[in-house]
């Protein structure tokens, strides 16, 4: 670390007024973004089938079921690189759904958390018990596509409110629109060297050695960072595939 990669040293005095000027611009996006969550809040709503299938452990099941009895559902669509071992599965998706981990809160407030996978259930559930991820996990028949993402991709997350047998969507995104589900980007922000990415407008000298449009922000010597730990911890990542991880690293980190 040189004195280029760091900040300026001032007393406390003048470093609390500099965090204090920067905290009025911190409410004002505090507030704006619940002005942003109230116009949400306001947006009309459209049908979605209640008994659009999905596959979970019990076999076929209604995306009514789904709620698991309560009013709302956030559902998280995993991409799935069919026939990939885990290692090549989406770095992306992990890192978002393996941020979600007590669902109290949620069920808390009448809200069911599920993740609607792209692959096969029997090897994205695998993933899933690889992953040490309790959260409940369907997989989207071929059947369902159209019906649930209606020209979008997986990837996205959506928003549904069940009223008695009627399902509706309410709101969508994707992108930097899941964020809020990453908390650890969350904490990065508020630390000085931020998310050490190539994107990020830091001082010169900032390190940011991660290049997120070639996702290696969210990889590590060719596995998602997070299924480093679990590979530690001797959990099996075996999808049931012929197809296996390749490479050094699978076997050395």
């Amino acid at each position: 670390m040189t004195a280029a990669s760091t900040p300026p040293v001032v007393r406390r005095r003048e470093w609390l007024d500099r965090i204090n000027t920067l905290r009025a611009r911190e409410k004002a996006h505090t507030r704006e973004g619940d002005a942003i969550a109230a116009a949400r809040r306001r947006l009309p709503m459209t049908e979605v089938d209640p008994s659009t299938p999905l596959v979970g452990a019990g076999g076929e099941v209604r995306l009514i079921d789904a709620f698991e009895g309560r009013a709302q559902l956030f559902a998280s669509y995993h991409m799935w690189h069919d026939g990939q071992p885990a290692a090549g599965q989406c770095e992306g998706c992990t890192f978002f759904t393996g941020h979600v981990l007590e669902l109290a809160y949620l069920h808390q407030r009448d809200v069911t958390f599920a993740v609607f996978c792209d692959g096969p259930f029997e090897a994205s559930d695998r993933y899933r018990r690889f992953m040490g991820w309790e959260m409940p996990w369907y997989a989207v028949p071929a059947g369902s596509r159209d019906a649930l993402l209606a020209g979008r991709y997986f990837g996205m997350k959506a928003c549904y409110l069940r009223d008695g047998d009627r399902v509706y969507e309410t709101y969508w995104t994707t992108g930097r629109g899941v964020e809020p589900m990453g908390s650890s980007y969350g904490i990065l922000d508020m630390m000085v060297y931020g998310r050490q990415e190539h994107w990020e407008d830091s001082p010169a000298g900032w390190p940011q050695p991660f290049d997120a449009s070639a996702g290696q922000q969210l990889r590590q010597d060719g596995r998602p960072t997070a299924q480093w730990s679990r590979i530690a911890a001797g959990h099996d990542d075996d999808l049931g595939s012929a197809k296996v991880a390749a490479g050094p690293a699978d076997c050395c980190h």
